[in-house]
């Protein structure tokens, strides 16, 4: 019975003999591709695990109650304004602005009164349980101001009203969220309508010659190079030919526009191939030229590949540094810049300035900030799918 099995088996023509090991490969190689993308989820629930542990205590900050006197010693030298044990424990930016203060409220001069006044940056550690560098005297004071009730957590809302400051509890984004603003906004009114005729020029337009070939594969080639290159041209080009403001938007937004065109190109001419010639065909039969078939018909259909392409690459534009430091939007930019000419500074480049702080506050305050950008990117990236899910048309 067994040899006559064995030679049936040989004698079939769909017997494989191999079959057996081909089986056993297929299940390793199932193996190994579960294994990758367990290991490729754990990695990522890792990072925004991290991430968020670290950046959520930034968005709380302590208050200290303190009797606040305002007169025209205390004016004089703001350090005065608060009783001596609270000098070195309440924020000494908060101290700085105290004039300020007094000039809006008017009223507040020759009086004294109890104020929620903005810790140090220490005290504040200290509370969350983080690394210090407190004096035993006031560790002690700190704890029985925090056991009589006297220390408050309010939402750190100066994070997101404040330009960047040498004060750690006094650094926030504001700043840099209006000069991420004002740059994708250059950055956008430059690569789009120049990518997107770009492409349909290459798309419908050109001929297969062999300029046009070296043009697309330069601009293929151009979406893979390094960012900082970019960072370079628009140095060599913006800032020495053409003498434009160093660290202003105006630069950068135009430098990141080098850098998305390819993306906007490529993307547009694949959005383009994807309409299907009969629409073309049917636009030619009615009498239409070229330029109102690709204007009317084919372009309109195009357009949400074109917008989601256009998206993606504005969200890769907000996440670059590396062309943005070239420039000089690293700098230290206390205030929100008013126009594009003016010194600016990025949110990725904030948070790598932060990163390299040696103070506690600006670690926690460096998660923050890639929370709010990593929201920021999903937000566009989840916006693109919608506009491409909302003007998809069905041919």
């Amino acid at each position: 019975m067994i040899k006559n099995k064995k030679k049936t088996k040989q004698h079939n023509p769909f017997y494989d003999p191999n079959l057996k090991s081909r089986h056993a490969s297929a299940k390793r190689f199932k193996k190994f591709t579960l294994t990758s993308l367990i290991f490729s989820i754990a990695f990522l629930a890792f990072f925004l695990f991290d991430i968020i542990s670290k950046g959520i205590p930034a968005f709380n900050v302590a208050y200290i109650k303190v009797d606040v006197t305002y007169n025209e010693k205390t004016l004089e030298d703001t350090r005065f304004a608060v009783p001596k044990e609270y000098r070195n424990i309440v924020s000494r930016a908060w101290l700085r602005d105290l004039q300020k203060l007094v000039q809006e409220n008017p009223a507040l001069m020759n009086t004294t009164t109890t104020t929620l006044v903005l810790a140090d940056d220490q005290v504040d550690q200290y509370l969350k349980g983080h690394h210090y560098k407190l004096k035993d005297k006031e560790i002690a004071f700190i704890e029985e101001l925090n056991a009589q009730g006297l220390i408050e957590r309010k939402f750190n809302s100066i994070f997101f009203t404040n330009g960047d400051s040498k004060i750690p509890e006094y650094a926030g984004l504001y700043s840099a969220v209006i000069g991420s603003i004002l740059t994708l906004v250059i950055t956008m009114a430059v690569a789009f309508p120049i990518g997107v005729m770009t492409a349909i020029y290459l798309e419908e337009f050109a001929g297969d010659n062999k300029f046009t070939r070296f043009i697309e594969i330069n601009i293929n080639n151009l979406a893979a190079i390094p960012s900082i290159l970019f960072g370079l041209l628009g140095l060599a080009i913006f800032i020495n030919l053409f003498g434009m403001p160093r660290s202003s938007p105006l630069v950068g937004g135009l430098t990141l526009a080098l850098m998305t065109l390819p993306i906007i190109i490529v993307s547009s001419r694949a959005a383009l191939r994807a309409v299907p010639d009969s629409i073309r065909q049917a636009g030619y039969g009615l009498g239409l030229n070229k330029i109102q078939v690709t204007r009317d018909h084919v372009l309109p259909l195009a357009f949400p590949g074109v917008l989601t392409g256009s998206i993606i690459g504005l969200a890769q534009a907000m996440g670059e540094t590396a062309p943005l430091i070239i420039i000089g939007m690293i700098a230290f930019i206390p205030d929100a810049p008013t126009m594009v000419t003016q010194a600016a500074t990025v949110m990725p480049a904030q948070l790598f300035t932060w990163a390299g702080m040696p103070e506690g506050m600006y670690i926690e305050k460096t998660a923050a900030g890639i929370m709010v950008l990593l929201t920021i990117l999903i937000s566009l990236n989840a916006i693109a799918i919608y506009l491409r899910k909302r003007f998809e048309v069905k041919w």
